[in-house]
């Protein structure tokens, strides 16, 4: 498995990251696997050399940051061997202070982590999403004390607008406060509206870019049908993937895809995990896998190379989208 420096830090993270939102707690989501079924995928992830796994306290309730610190101590890996990221941002409860990027919010979600975790630090510590109610830079010194304090190595950022995420990396900068080193953003081949703004900042400010839904939450892999969504219990239920996809013109992004893994012999999922890999600025995709062969796909994908001409097939059905996923 090939390494890469985490953005501009000396970090060094293997080419894919294991997604952990799929594990949990089957009691909140009913496509969600519980730690028994989770546990082979953390270790395939393991074996294929896979070191990055990425989670959010929001993820089934806190369950999946439960599910990735016990399965990691169970298959007796040691601490340093991984890079685990988690996130704050969302509804963590009740209260007004519950949820967002307040110095009160953020002080008390990372504790909240790291006990879930059983952990004393994470190595990338990410805001979910912009918070507009809280001025920047209480968001910035809040996340500086949490690296100083030992809680996290790294800061990260998630899915906003590019002038947003310009106007937090210029703060930290005037200010002298900790820089995010990754954007993790929705990128994929149906939707590539990041390629206007946000993945040309992040290229020149030396920010690694983590991929969400590579495979457009399975959209992509080609078993989704028009009339009825698809034939799995996600694909049924999965209201936020149908907002994001699903049109016409996506269906013809996957026709294509079709095609060209057809020519390769591969399954679809190895071509549009590959085109990801091959695009400017990713650092690693995060990959979700509730199958065995999901994760055999993603693994695969490091091997295959796209020529330009496919690349070029790959992208010639796509047309603009409106902003989807910083909700």
């Amino acid at each position: 498995m090939e390494c890469v420096n985490l953005g501009s830090a000396g970090l060094k993270v293997s080419r894919l990251c294991l997604g952990m939102m799929s594990y949990g707690s089957s009691k909140l989501r009913d496509w969600v696997l519980d730690y028994d079924d989770a546990l082979p995928f953390v270790k395939q992830a393991l074996d294929g050399g896979i070191n990055f796994f990425d989670t959010a306290d929001v993820y089934t309730n806190g369950a999946s940051e439960e599910v990735t610190g016990r399965a990691l101590r169970e298959l007796g890996v040691a601490r340093h061997n991984v890079v685990i990221a988690t996130k704050v941002h969302g509804v963590m409860g009740d209260g007004p202070n519950q949820r967002g990027l307040s110095r009160k919010h953020i002080m008390h979600a990372i504790d909240e982590s790291l006990r879930r975790l059983g952990m004393d630090h994470v190595d990338l510590y990410q805001i979910h999403r912009f918070d507009s109610t809280t001025p920047v830079e209480e968001t910035l010194e809040a996340l500086t004390d949490v690296i100083k304090a030992g809680k996290a190595l790294h800061i990260g950022a998630s899915s906003m607008f590019a002038w947003q995420f310009a106007k937090m990396l210029n703060t930290s900068d005037k200010l002298g406060l900790s820089r995010f080193v990754t954007m993790q953003n929705h990128y994929n081949l149906v939707y590539r509206e990041e390629e206007r703004e946000m993945i040309p900042l992040c290229v020149d400010e030396g920010i690694g870019c983590l991929p969400w839904s590579p495979l457009a939450r399975g959209f992509l892999t080609g078993n989704r049908r028009r009339q009825d969504k698809g034939e799995t219990t996600r694909a049924r239920s999965d209201d936020f993937a149908h907002r994001l996809y699903y049109g016409d013109d996506d269906f013809m992004v996957v026709d294509r895809v079709t095609e060209i893994a057809r020519k390769r012999g591969v399954p679809n999922a190895q071509v549009a995990l590959a085109w990801l890999l091959q695009k400017p600025g990713v650092t690693a995709p995060i990959v979700g896998a509730t199958k065995p062969h999901h994760l055999a796909d993603a693994l695969a994908a490091l091997e295959l190379k796209l020529d330009a001409d496919e690349i070029k097939a790959l992208e010639e059905p796509y047309r603009p989208h409106p902003v989807l996923g910083h909700g």
